[in-house]
């Protein structure tokens, strides 16, 4: 498992550099610079040149790339050029709150969905049928879409939950949960319908297998077949689905971020890139990359739990 461990954290090196590259190259073609955002369009274009060179703007692409990857092994991401403050410090304020969106959002699915996908599977009928058609709309709509009707239900015409803003955890769990209550549906409603879909498909599948007939004619108990021998092999199929939808889910937080006023990481990327301010940018971009190794990792670690071939691997 070390091994497994080491390797995958070993490939996730080059992942860095490639989309740290890809991202540095991306803004620096978006039209405008950080010079314009800060002095304006009135700026003249003697003072316009200063402050390039005061910010290393006037330097090559694969240079201002070189320093700021050099600052980056040395344990630093720069500053900010639009408030002279820490990317770290920037980005660690805003972390919490796209962690817990994102973790609020997967647990929701995981709990909802592979719930449903299990009743239906073991009970048929209706609930089968239900999952099926949920599944469609579910990958279908929008999450800003579906973020939009949870505020005007929930939060303008019922005032259950508020509107936009968030309370830090520290501050008050009552008031943390209502302010990602609407953002963590919005994000999770739509994940929980495909892993239902996967969920039943892959417990049909293990349910119809040689060995669970042999289980069966040996006279174990159907619960103890489910619970012990089912759900452990339909659940490799629905943590590789689970593992991609946290990925794609970090593209979702920065709508719903927005939509819903969350200073995470997200909104400070869309901030960032409207004023040109490439180490926010390229900070959101290496934590995002992160947080992709890491959920890598845990898929992984899942599979040496599930099926111990892999561990040897």
């Amino acid at each position: 498992m070390l091994r497994l461990v080491a390797r995958r954290l070993l490939v996730s090196i080059p992942l860095v550099l490639v989309v740290s590259a890809i991202s540095f190259v991306l803004e620096a073609l978006i039209p405008g610079n950080a010079a314009e955002s800060i002095l304006g369009p009135s700026a003249t274009p003697s003072a316009m040149a200063q402050l390039n060179r005061q910010l290393g703007l006037d330097e090559p692409i694969t240079v201002q790339y070189w320093h700021w990857l050099n600052h980056l092994l040395h344990g630093s991401l720069g500053t900010s050029v639009e408030n002279g403050q820490s990317v770290f410090a920037e980005l660690n304020v805003r972390l919490p709150v796209t962690l817990s969106l994102l973790g609020g959002a997967i647990v929701v699915a995981i709990l909802l969905g592979c719930g449903a996908g299990l009743f239906s599977a073991l009970r048929g009928g209706i609930a089968g049928k239900v999952v099926d058609v949920l599944a469609v709309p579910g990958l279908a709509i929008p999450s800003f879409w579906l973020g939009l009707l949870l505020i005007a239900g929930f939060a303008v015409t019922w005032r259950l939950f508020p509107t936009t803003g968030f309370v830090a955890f520290t501050q008050s769990p009552v008031e943390w949960a209502r302010s990602l209550a609407l953002p963590v549906l919005a994000l999770g409603l739509g994940q929980m319908t495909v892993l239902a879909k996967q969920t039943r498909d892959a417990m049909l599948d293990v349910l119809a297998s040689p060995f669970i007939h042999s289980l069966r004619a040996n006279g174990i108990t159907e619960r103890r077949i489910v619970f012990k021998h089912a759900v452990r092999n339909a659940a490799i199929p629905v943590v590789t689905v689970a593992g991609l939808l946290v990925i794609g889910a970090l593209t979702g937080a920065v709508v719903i971020e927005e939509v819903f006023g969350l200073p995470g990481l997200g909104s400070l990327a869309v901030g960032a890139t409207g004023a040109h301010d490439l180490p926010i940018v390229q900070g959101v971009a290496l934590y995002f990359t992160l947080i992709v190794v890491a959920v890598n990792l845990f898929v992984d670690l899942a599979y040496g739990w599930l099926n111990p071939k892999v561990r040897g691997r």
